[in-house]
């Protein structure tokens, strides 16, 4: 047994494949990867590397418009010209920053990679994406808590990542065969974490999910 990374509850052996072990949480559900199979920052960056997406193609403006096109409709209609957002993890190529631009909405990007402005990461903001990032989150609870953080009452924070449903289901899942997806959240995942931040909860598809703020963090508090 070990402390879970994201909710400090208890992990347990959850199942193994050939190449890795994985623990679940019993309080918040997340099924994650024991430190000693994570690879280096160097490896990590290596298999960031081989990704090929572009603004041109088609098919992936497709996909990040599974999380542009909730988000844009849950932005506020008025002012939407001096609202400003954070796309955290934004990649080598910030492909959603731009889509946002193309409907007059600014985006500031973060990747600790490609994009390591720790600047932008002590803005407050509208609203924040995390576009298949957070099953990469060594640290998930300190990331995610300061992203909350960054957000401004009534901010939204939208991420995008496939979710665990059933063991039988994770022992075939594509997904968990990437050596960089070291976390992997539940629906419960995202229920807790709205539960910890007492924050309003959609879930918008079978990978995406969008929180709203509707009270400062405890920390927040004067």
């Amino acid at each position: 047994m070990s402390q879970c990374s994201l909710c400090h509850g208890t992990t347990s052996a959850y199942c193994s494949d050939k190449k890795r072990d994985y623990l679940c949480c019993d309080k918040c559900g997340l099924v994650q990867v024991p430190a000693n199979f994570w690879l280096s920052a160097a490896q990590e960056q290596s298999e960031y590397d081989l990704h090929e997406n572009s603004i041109y193609d088609a098919g992936y403006r497709r996909f990040l418009s599974r999380m542009l096109e909730p988000m844009f409709e849950r932005l506020p209609r008025e002012g939407r010209d001096s609202l400003i957002g954070l796309d955290f993890g934004s990649g080598p190529e910030p492909i959603l920053q731009s889509l946002f631009k193309e409907r007059g909405i600014k985006q500031n990007v973060f990747d600790i990679f490609y994009a390591n402005n720790p600047q932008v990461l002590e803005t407050s903001y509208d609203f924040i994406t995390a576009t298949e990032v957070v099953e990469h989150l060594q640290q998930p609870k300190l990331e995610l808590d300061r992203l909350w953080g960054q957000l401004k009452i009534g901010g939204l924070l939208g991420l995008m990542t496939k979710r665990v449903t059933q063991l039988d289901a994770f022992l075939k899942w594509h997904y968990k065969n990437d050596p960089t997806h070291i976390c992997f959240f539940h629906e419960q995942t995202f229920r807790y974490l709205a539960g910890h931040w007492g924050a309003d909860l959609e879930i918008i598809s079978s990978d995406v999910v969008i929180l709203r703020k509707i009270k400062p963090m405890q920390a927040e508090l004067p």
